[in-house]
């Protein structure tokens, strides 16, 4: 039987986290403590996101449109970060945070480099924007083209319910984005098929995606990501809690790892799902899903030089 590491253990390895919402992706106590109390538990009553975003405008909201909340949920993530031995860090903001909370670009820009270069210098971080998928695409691109006049951030990803658009709309988003030399990342497949995995790749040209597990649903789908290189950012505990897997010990991580497809582990949101990476790599050790140097393939597949 393999002996398992303890959490330190783990924590004290580098690690990346490649899927991160930055306002819910730092250390809970941090911000209860900021805030006076404590957040209600999450609990989904149903697969899918409709409970997670109810959460959100209910528990979460309120929080955020405190003065000096913004810049605490900042400091928070970089600080999960530090105590789960993240190194390399791609970090995701809603494009349109600054215009629902009344925060210029500008100052949006300053508090990401400020915590990053007060609380973590040596963490590879690489900021992203996102897209919600329930936003007009007008909006998403004239807040998308403010932000691209600072040259600060690195990658671009598009979020939310799968079904509220179809994702040819956000192709313009996109070229714009690749042409500003911008990673493209994508959710895909987190409630999707393996279908809508590959057709978010090919119409978006992504080079990433996050979640992705629909593709374990078809071989083909497989091989083909597999074939052309693309990566899914994948969060266990996330697709657990929103009910879109049952187990860890069933998590389909396992069928795309033995597929050859890239595959990482990452937290999702932290402040809602509870384990960081390093939490995540000791259940998937104790399931018995993956060994010890299989996770170390996984831990390594994220750590790799990217030209984004």
């Amino acid at each position: 039987m393999e002996i398992l590491p303890s959490i330190k253990a783990l924590r004290d390895l580098p690690k990346s986290d490649l899927h991160n919402h930055c306002l819910l992706g730092g250390s809970r106590p941090v911000l209860e403590k900021f805030y006076g109390k404590p957040f209600a538990r999450f609990r989904a009553t149903k697969p899918g996101i409709d409970d997670l975003n109810q959460w959100i405008g209910h528990e979460f909201r309120p929080f955020i449109q405190l003065p000096g909340a913004f810049e605490k949920a900042v400091e928070a993530a970089f600080l999960q970060a530090i105590t789960d031995g993240v190194t390399r860090l791609e970090m995701s903001l809603d494009v349109t945070f600054g215009r629902n909370f009344n925060f210029s670009p500008g100052r949006v820009v300053e508090v990401l480099k400020h915590s990053h270069q007060t609380l973590a210098p040596h963490v590879d971080f690489r900021p992203e924007l996102g897209f919600s998928r329930r936003v007009p695409i007008s909006l998403l691109m004239a807040d998308f083209e403010t932000y691209c006049d600072f040259h600060y951030f690195r990658s671009v990803d598009l979020y939310d319910d799968e079904l509220a658009q179809p994702v040819e709309n956000f192709m313009h988003l996109y070229r714009y984005a690749r042409q500003h030399g911008m990673k493209c990342k994508a959710h895909a497949g987190e409630f999707g098929s393996a279908d809508s995995v590959k057709a978010a790749v090919e119409l978006l040209e992504l080079d990433v995606v996050q979640h992705g597990i629909g593709a374990a649903g078809s071989t083909a789908v497989m091989k083909w990501l597999a074939d052309n290189g693309i990566q899914l950012n994948i969060c266990p505990t996330s697709n657990i809690k929103l009910k879109r897997v049952a187990s860890y010990k069933s998590h389909p991580i396992r069928i795309l790892f033995d597929h050859g497809v890239r595959v990482t582990i990452n937290t999702d949101d932290v402040v809602i799902f509870g384990d960081g990476v390093s939490e995540q790599y000791l259940k998937l050790l104790k399931t018995g899903l993956f060994t010890y140097d299989e996770l170390e393939i996984i831990r390594k597949t994220g750590l790799e030089n990217s030209s984004n």
